[in-house]
């Protein structure tokens, strides 16, 4: 569940964004997993090509190598993918790693928790170097 104050725009980086509605300060904490609020679905329980499914697989995100998406039950499913974020993933915690102002896109490294995006993003670079 997000703890500071933010509201969703259109974003350069791809669609809708999560955008800080006032400063965030280096190190205050973004986000935290809220147990009554984000939850895991398992899309073995949704039948195959489910408008579900593919919603799952668009806001969700998965911790391990299981078909099993995290889905938060809030705005923070609209925070966009960054090479060098202005917040960083520890655990269910999203922290600032830097002073956020306000109105600027929040961003986060999808790598660092999402196991589906690591593994198209690497296997990706991989076919590149190739």
């Amino acid at each position: 569940m997000l703890r500071v104050k933010t509201y969703i725009a259109p974003s350069p980086i791809a669609g809708i964004g999560l955008f800080a509605a006032s400063p965030i300060r280096r190190g205050q904490l973004i986000w935290k997993r809220d147990e009554g609020l984000d939850r895991d679905y398992d899309l073995r329980d949704f039948p195959e090509n489910s408008i579900a499914r593919d919603t799952l697989k668009h806001y969700g995100y998965r911790t391990g190598r299981d078909p099993v998406y995290v889905l938060c039950g809030d705005d923070a499913r609209f925070m966009n993918h960054a090479a060098r974020p202005n917040a960083d993933d520890v655990g269910d915690l999203t922290i600032a790693c830097r002073d956020i102002a306000a109105g600027e896109e929040i961003t986060c490294d999808y790598a660092k928790f999402d196991h589906g995006f690591a593994e198209r993003h690497f296997v990706r670079e991989a076919a590149d170097a190739a």
